[in-house]
Formats: structure tokens, sequence, C-alpha cells
């Protein structure tokens, strides 16, 4: 019995098992003038011995399939997704929902597949966002005891080095208006401790974003997830602009004066993202994300943007860093280069403030570019040695870059201090 048989015996059978179907206006304005029968079937695997897979890794949701047909016409590529609500309780913590359809090219007999569907959580189940119309349903996959254990220990991970990261945030910003109070006479340190204190903020604001993120649904989730994507966008904005100040600081306009620059610099950092966050929610990109392994099983869900608009997670933020993270690689070659140069011709002897600058682009370039290069990674590999790395050095950059700004003022400090006395 093929599934459009079964479609046609079953068509009034088992009426409200599939909660809740939701078709976009995209399939009907395609019809024009035409009249179409739109068909939703229900059907019972087990009583019609239809949609066995081979090898199947999941159970199907009380063998329930659900089929979508309008017509004789053959739907897919859908911008405005189809999306079905499966109804069902709480789902023990190995359990995984993977929303998949029936695909016939798969294997000799056909198999399921979960191309072109996203899985999401509903208020009363699971919702399917799908663009096409075919047979769907909800295959319940068990989340091997490993993968649990090693999802476990990325969380306790994850948590505990947000904890550190704020603290050492904490304590540059403070160790940073200390510095700022002791050496008032040097406009351009005064700037320099700005930039600083204004990217560990954003650090110390994006670390408090990933401890509360988790729990949460709803509006409160699309909330959360904006502000996670806000704060994520404001490191990578002062990161891109330690560069450029670095850039007009040393090879460009060293010694210029710039009025109102420090605020100049406030407004992009943290005015910029507020543009980039509005245009993302005004479209509905944020919500309840699910992060999967390699074999589709999800492991964990924060508030972030879905998946329905990953398109808009690769451009704020894989392009937008990529950009940033060449910029400051080119800074700091030109940079070094000049250093050197004027090293070499003793240009700077007995004054290392060219040293110095130099020591600030490495302090850039590997303890933020580094990193954040290591998330991009992350995107095209499920290894956990590399997920640990990331989460490791990602969660102690707060502590590395306080460590870095005492070894690089404190001298500075001692020697005012000195002549003072």
């Amino acid at each position: 019995c093929s599934p459009l048989q079964g479609a046609v015996m079953l068509n009034m059978m088992e009426e409200g098992k599939a909660g809740k179907i939701q078709l976009p206006r995209e399939i009907f304005q395609s019809l024009s003038s035409q009249t179409a029968r739109v068909v939703v079937t229900v059907l019972n695997t087990q009583q019609l011995g239809m949609f066995e897979e081979v090898n199947q890794t999941g159970q199907v949701l009380d063998d329930t399939v659900v089929g979508i047909t309008v017509g004789d016409m053959s739907i897919t590529g859908l911008r405005d997704l189809v999306q079905l609500t499966f109804a069902h309780g709480q789902l023990p913590h190995s359990i995984t929902p993977q929303c998949v359809f029936w695909d016939p090219s798969q294997g000799q007999a056909g198999g399921w597949s979960s191309s072109g569907c996203a899985t999401q959580p509903g208020d009363n189940g699971t919702v399917c966002s799908c663009d096409h119309l075919t047979f769907f349903t909800l295959l319940l996959v068990t989340t091997p005891l490993a993968t649990l254990s090693t999802t476990q220990a990325l969380i306790a991970v994850a948590t505990a080095g947000c904890g550190v990261a704020m603290a050492f945030s904490i304590f540059t910003i403070t160790f940073c208006i200390f510095l700022r109070c002791r050496l008032r006479s040097e406009e351009t340190l005064h700037i320099n401790l700005g930039l600083h204190m204004n990217l560990m903020g954003s650090l110390l604001l994006l670390n408090l974003a990933f401890l509360l993120n988790g729990g949460l649904s709803g509006g409160t989730c699309k909330v959360l997830g904006g502000f996670t994507h806000y704060c994520l966008l404001c490191c990578f904005t002062w990161t891109g602009l330690e560069g450029c100040h670095l850039y007009l600081l040393f090879v460009k306009v060293l010694g210029t004066y710039i009025r109102h620059y420090l605020e100049k610099l406030c407004l992009v950092g943290w005015g910029f993202p507020v543009l980039v966050v509005g245009v993302a929610g005004v479209i509905g990109s944020y919500g309840e994300y699910s992060i999967q392994t390699v074999d589709h099983q999800v492991i964990a869900h924060l508030c972030w943007i879905t998946s329905k608009y990953l398109l808009v997670h690769y451009i704020t933020n894989c392009g937008y860093f990529g950009l940033i993270f060449l910029f400051n690689m080119a800074v700091f070659g030109v940079v070094t280069q000049k250093s050197c140069c004027l090293q070499g011709t003793r240009a700077v002897q007995g004054d290392r403030k060219a040293w110095k600058v130099a020591l600030v682009a490495v302090g850039l370039f590997c303890l933020l570019g580094a990193t954040w290069a290591l998330a991009l990674l992350t995107h095209s590999t499920s290894s956990a040695p590399v997920l640990y790395l990331f989460t490791i050095l990602n969660s102690l950059q707060g502590f590395f870059i306080f460590v870095w700004l005492v070894i690089l003022y404190y001298p500075k400090m001692k020697e005012t201090t000195g002549s003072v006395s």
C-alpha cells in the first residue's frame, strides 16, 4: 500500500491527533483563480504497516503520520513555512523530538529525512516548520548516555567559566578606573583605558546573558535572545574599534586630537548593534534554538536566533566577525612591521611606547580574535575537544585581559608614583 493510497483510505480517521496545522498564504496565492482541495490525513503506521524505515533511529510519536496535500500540486521551496504542532506531554531528558518527513528516495524502500524542516518546542508540544508539503511525523530519538554526560559537562564548564569571566571583567574595569584616577595627565592613556573598559563591559554583559539563558520560552525567550545577540555584537564591535583606534594612534594620525573621540566610539560601539538587533527582531528572528549533534540529536536549548533565520546568524555574527578579524589581523601586521622598523633604526631607544602599542595589538589579536575565530571553527565540527577548548578559552578571556593590562600598565603607574615622591 503506497502512502498516497493510504491517504485516500484514511482521509477522515483519527481526527485531532495532528494537533494544529498552519498553512501559509503563499500556497493559496499560487492557485490564482483555480479551485483545489486541501486534504489533511492522519495515518496510523502500525495499522497500515507503512513508513517503516530500515534501522530507524527513533520512535514515531503515537505511531502517527500527518499528510498534507493541496490538489494535485507538488509544493516545495516555500518562503513562508508550513507549521505543524504535534501535541504531547513532557518528554524525558534522554528523549529528543525531531521533525521529519517521508522521503521515498532514501534507500531502497524510503526513509525519514529532516531536510527543509526545523524543530522547535511549543506551548503544548513540538512545532515543526517545513518548506514543503508531504507526509510528516515527529520522531522521538533517544540520546545516548555518553552524549548526555558530555553535554552536562560542557554546561557545567560554561557556567563556571561565565562566573570566572564576569568576576575578572569586574576586576579589570575596577583596575582601569583606578589607573585613570592615578594617571590623569595622560589623555591618550585615558582613551585607551576607556576603550578597554567598554570592551570588558560588553564581555561582562555577554557572560551575564549566557548565565540567564535557559529554561525560558515565549516572549521572554525572544527578549533574552535579542539581548544575547546584542551583547555579542557589542563585543565584536568593540574589538573592531580597538583595531581602528590602534590604526589611528600608531599608523595614521599619531598625536592628532579628535574632539569627543571616546564618546563617538561609544555611540558606534553600543549604538550600531541596536540597529542590527532591531531589524532582526522586527522580522522575528529570536526564539528558542536547539543545539544538535551531527546525527540531529538535541543536546541543549537556548534563547537565540531560531533555526528558521540561520541566515541572520551567518550574516550578522559569522560574516561581521570575519570582517573585523581580517581587519584586526591586517592592523596587527602593519603595527608589528612599523614597530620592528622603529626598533631597528633605534628611533625608539629609551622610549618603549612603540612596543607598548605593539603589545596592545598582540593582546587584542591573540586574546580576542583567536578565541572568537575558534568559535567559528565549532560551527563546522562537533568535536568534543574543540568545544571544551572554545568554552575554556572564552571563559578565561576576562582573566587573560586582566593579567595583560596589569603587566602592561602597572610599570607605568610605578614610574608615576616614583616621580611624584
